[in-house]
């Protein structure tokens, strides 16, 4: 397994919300799932912009350049109407939002290339959204895929790639759904509040930070059990697609949506799947149909916040 994550990936499908300005850490806080006021140099965010009804509109990965300038990471697919969205709430915040994907390059390490990189630097955390900062490069430690260590590296645009043999786009993708972390694209676009893709379980959301867009139904999810759904990886021997519907024997209604997938490097595909709690513990669910391919299903790889 180790082999086949070992190298540097250019993550040409993520693109740079920029946020500068006095008030651009408040601005954030107040829109997102996390806190961005106490976001310290050392650190990133995972972090969920919900709708008035809580369900994830887009995800970040945000982080601090300097008090007064931050970025935020996310899926290239829906920048655009996300920046159009947050401009809306601007009104008189001292806070400048701009698209600044082409003012920087983003890479994905893995394995080997993890390790190559922070090698004499000042990087030994291994937790996930340590954040080291090397001249005017960030380096931040992800969630690993099957135990193997992975990064996220942005650089000024036109700075030389880390080192590292080249992994194959598709290849850093399934190290992605293997992680057990979805990206919100534009296919799950206000499919699901955080809990639904763990999030609270993986450092995206903060309950104690205060108001935020769909806060009380998030919270609502979390502390009155209301939560029914929760994100498991999945296997199976055909294509899945984000977006697809997964059901179970009996049911003509769906029991969970594909929220991420790609070809799984040795045969088939692997998913992360969103779907009913007793949906997993009874098995048998299938994609696309009550009588389509039967997937395998497993735990995420990582506790719930439940269990730890």
């Amino acid at each position: 397994m180790d082999k086949l994550l070992n190298g540097v990936a250019p993550l040409t499908h993520l693109g740079l919300i920029r946020a500068q300005g006095d008030d651009a850490a408040k601005f954030l806080h107040n829109q997102f799932t996390n806190d961005f006021v106490l976001l310290g140099q050392s650190e990133a965010r995972l972090a969920g912009f919900c709708t008035a009804k809580g369900r994830l509109q887009a995800s970040f990965i945000g982080f601090k350049r300097s008090p007064t300038d931050l970025l935020l990471v996310c899926s290239q697919d829906i920048l655009a109407a996300t920046l159009k969205r947050l401009s809306m709430f601007v009104l008189r915040a001292k806070v400048r939002l701009s698209d600044a994907s082409s003012d920087f390059v983003l890479y994905g390490l893995s394995g080997d290339a993890v390790e190559n990189a922070t090698k004499n630097k000042a990087a030994s955390a291994d937790n996930a959204w340590a954040k080291v900062d090397f001249d005017d490069i960030t380096f931040i430690r992800l969630y690993p895929a099957d135990k193997v260590s992975r990064a996220l590296w942005v650089a000024p645009a036109g700075s030389p790639a880390p080192a590292g043999a080249t992994i194959p786009a598709e290849r850093w993708a399934w190290s992605e759904v293997r992680s057990g972390i979805a990206t919100v694209t534009a296919p799950i676009v206000a499919a699901f509040v955080p809990q639904m893709l763990n999030y609270e379980s993986v450092g995206g959301v903060n309950f104690k930070k205060g108001c935020y867009p769909g806060q009380e139904v998030v919270a609502r999810s979390q502390f009155r059990g209301t939560l029914k759904r929760r994100a498991y990886l999945a296997h199976a021997a055909v294509a899945m697609h984000v977006g697809s519907d997964v059901f179970v024997a009996g049911d003509d209604q769906p029991c969970g949506t594909v929220a991420q997938a790609a070809a799984a490097p040795t045969g088939g595909y692997d998913a992360i799947v969103s779907m009913q709690i007793s949906a997993f513990e009874a098995g048998g669910v299938r994609l696309g149909a009550v009588d389509g391919p039967l997937l395998t299903l497993s735990a995420a790889p990582y506790p719930l916040l439940a269990d730890i």
